[in-house]
C-alpha cells in the first residue's frame, strides 16, 4: 500500500526542518526529540480520574499515572510501558495516547516510568516494569480495576518490556495476565530481517537507530541471547493471549511479525495485524496521523474480546 498521505506530509515536514536520525544524536538531544512528540498529538481527552502514584521499585520510586475512564467498575486494567528505545520517553509524552486508549477501550490504563539507558542498562528497565506490574496487581482493585482482566502493553521498546514482563510473570507464576498488547515491538537483539533493509532509511525510525538503541540498552554481548532482553529467543508456551500490531513502513516490522508466528507455533492465541501505509511511532502521533485511532480500535477490540 502507498504511504499514508498524512505520514508523507509528516516525513516531509521533518526533513524540511532538518531532523536528524536518532543514532546521530547525543542522549540529551534524543530525549528532547522524543519529548517533542507531544506536538504531534491531539489535545488530551478528559477521563473520569487521573491518579498520580509512586510505586516502590528495586532501585527507588517509580512514578506512574492511573487513567480511569467513565464506566461501570470493575474495569479491565492495562499496564503500559512507553517506547523511546529504552533511552528516552516518559509519562508526559504518552499522556494523550493513554487517555485516548482508556476512553476508547473502557479500561483503566496504568502508565509506569522505568529507569532509562544508558545510565541504567539491562535488566534495570525490565526489573522496574515487573515491579510496576506486581504493584498494580496488588493495588488496583480500590481504583476500580479487575485484577482478573490484567494486561501488559507497550509500544516499540515498551513492547519489548511488555513481552519480557509477560515471560517473567509466567516463569514466576504471577501476576496472572489475561493478555499482552505489543505495538510495533522490538523483540530481537540479533535481528536481521528484510524489513530492516527494505525500510532502512526515510521512514522516521532508521535501522541504524535500532542498533544504537540496543547498544545503549544491553549490558554485555551475551544479553542478546537472553530471552528477557530478546523475547523471541524465549520458550514461549504458556504465554497469554497476544495482540501484535506492526506498521508496513517500519524496519522493526518483520521481527514483530516473526514473534507473532513463533508465539502461534507455541500454541499461544495470537492476533497479528499489519497496518498498511503507516510507520513506527504512529501510536504517539494522533494529531499528525489521524489513523492512530485505528491502533486504539485494535486494542479496544482485543480487550473487549477477552473471554469472561
Amino acid at each position: 500500500m502507498a504511504l499514508d498521505q498524512h505520514v508523507s506530509e509528516l516525513l516531509a515536514f521533518l526533513q524540511q526542518a532538518g531532523a536528524k536520525s536518532f543514532e546521530l544524536m547525543d542522549i540529551q538531544e534524543f530525549r528532547g526529540a522524543v519529548g517533542s512528540a507531544v506536538g504531534m498529538q491531539k489535545p488530551p481527552q478528559d477521563v473520569a480520574k487521573v491518579h498520580s502514584v509512586d510505586i516502590p521499585g528495586p532501585a527507588g520510586t517509580l512514578q506512574a499515572r492511573i487513567y480511569v475512564p467513565r464506566g461501570q467498575v470493575p474495569l479491565s486494567v492495562v499496564v503500559y510501558f512507553h517506547g523511546g528505545g529504552w533511552v528516552g520517553g516518559g509519562l508526559d509524552v504518552v499522556d494523550e495516547p493513554c487517555r485516548a486508549l482508556a476512553n476508547k477501550a473502557g479500561a483503566i490504563v496504568v502508565a509506569s516510568s522505568y529507569r532509562l539507558a544508558p545510565e541504567n542498562k539491562f535488566p534495570s528497565a525490565l526489573d522496574d516494569a515487573f515491579a510496576a506490574l506486581t504493584w498494580v496487581a496488588q493495588h488496583i482493585a480500590p481504583f476500580g480495576g479487575n485484577v482478573d482482566k490484567l494486561f501488559v502493553a507497550g509500544d516499540s521498546a515498551g513492547g519489548n518490556l511488555a513481552a519480557a514482563t509477560a515471560l517473567i510473570a509466567r516463569d514466576r507464576s504471577g501476576p496472572k495476565l489475561a493478555g499482552q498488547i505489543l505495538l510495533y515491538p522490538v523483540v530481537d537483539a540479533k535481528s536481521d530481517y528484510p524489513s530492516m533493509r527494505e525500510h532502512a532509511e526515510g521512514y522516521f525510525l532508521h535501522t541504524a537507530a535500532l542498533s544504537w538503541f540496543w547498544e545503549h540498552y544491553l549490558s554485555a554481548a551475551d544479553d542478546r541471547n537472553n530471552p528477557y532482553a530478546s523475547p523471541i529467543a524465549g520458550n514461549l508456551p504458556g504465554l497469554p493471549r497476544t495482540l501484535i500490531v506492526t506498521m508496513e513502513y517500519d524496519p522493526s516490522r518483520d521481527e514483530g511479525e516473526a514473534y507473532g508466528a513463533k508465539l502461534a507455533a507455541a500454541g499461544v492465541d495470537v492476533r497479528a495485524v499489519r497496518m498498511d501505509g503507516l510507520i513506527h511511532g504512529t501510536f504517539w502521533s494522533s494529531g499528525a496521523v489521524p489513523r492512530a485511532e485505528e491502533l486504539y480500535d485494535e486494542v479496544a477490540n482485543f480487550l473487549r474480546s477477552q473471554p469472561g
